[in-house]
């Protein structure tokens, strides 16, 4: 069983960055893949990056790539979204999404544990 809570969500300016938080709890924590998803109004969710549970492998949306870093440090069972550049497209509520498969998967259907999300708004 995994418990994850998203913080650090904010108004922020375009070109700006921002850093959210996914804590989790959980003795399976280590060993699961954790992806970060967002969802805008009217929009269906969709995958933004995830990291397996070494850390070694990490995949990213086309749309963010090279702005967005995720790392995760299990030491603290928690994982972080750098996000830099930001462009109001990346308006959306941000969610953690944890599941105890070695495997990163961009559909949401695949994880298990989901925290409730934090709002991030990129506007001037």
């Amino acid at each position: 069983q995994v418990h994850v809570v998203e913080s650090g969500g904010q108004l922020v300016q375009p070109g700006g960055s921002l850093r959210l938080s996914c804590a989790a709890s959980g003795r399976d924590f280590a060993s699961s893949a954790v992806a970060w998803f967002r969802q805008a109004p009217g929009r269906e969710r969709e995958f933004v990056t995830a990291i397996t549970g070494s850390g070694r492998t990490t995949r990213y949306a086309d749309s963010v790539k090279g702005r967005f870093t995720i790392s995760r440090d299990n030491t603290k069972n928690t994982v972080y979204l750098q996000m830099n550049s930001l462009k109001p497209e990346d308006t959306a509520v941000y969610y953690c999404a944890a599941d105890p498969r070695p495997f990163i998967y961009v559909d949401p259907a695949r994880y298990k544990y989901w925290g409730q999300g934090t709002q991030v708004t990129v506007s001037s």
